[in-house]
């Protein structure tokens, strides 16, 4: 049995294919938009980002889900006024109560004929919540393609990471107060 599956098998909600959620969001970038370089502000990407994100885990959810932390966010080109943005999010990987979000940013440049050019991605964390704003379960998630299994086998990696980086910083800062130092 393999990890989704496992998921699926212990979950009491029924698992949802990666395509049940995806979706895409498009912006045409304006003036408004623009950093002091005269490109598209890294925040104002970084929003649709979570916007999109944030769609697709509410939908994956059948609710609420808010955002748990941004685990990575990487500007691969700049984006400039013109440029139609289309930032493209799927569930990669589900806990108990969580979920991994993929986003892909693209850009089609106003003035070239050319395809949409990748200019960035992210991968953020949602936790389910009800409406007293605690946790609540998410279905698993179920990788439908070779390249689901691939996000699905990544995003486990990059959350087994986040726990080890957590304990790690937990177990110094333990250690530092047991020794009396202090962050002044």
């Amino acid at each position: 049995m393999t990890d989704p599956e496992q998921a699926a098998a212990e979950s009491e909600l029924a698992a949802k294919p990666t395509s049940a959620s995806r979706t895409t969001l498009s912006h045409i970038m304006t003036h408004n938009d623009t950093n002091l370089l005269g490109t598209v502000h890294g925040g104002v990407i970084m929003k649709l980002v979570d916007d999109a994100a944030g769609a697709v885990a509410g939908r994956h959810s059948e609710g609420p889900a808010v955002t748990a932390s941004m685990d990575e966010m990487v500007f691969l080109e700049p984006v400039r006024v013109g440029d139609l943005v289309h930032v493209k999010a799927q569930v990669n990987w589900t806990g108990r109560t969580s979920m991994e979000v993929g986003v892909r940013v693209l850009a089609e440049r106003w003035n070239e004929s050319s395809a949409a050019t990748q200019v960035g991605t992210a991968y953020l964390v949602f936790a389910a919540v009800d409406t007293e704003g605690k946790p609540r379960p998410v279905p698993p998630v179920m990788p439908q393609t070779e390249r689901d299994r691939r996000r699905y086998q990544e995003a486990h990696i990059r959350r087994t990471h986040r726990l080890a980086r957590r304990r790690a910083i937990r177990e110094l800062r333990r250690r530092r107060e047991s020794e009396g130092l202090r962050d002044e």
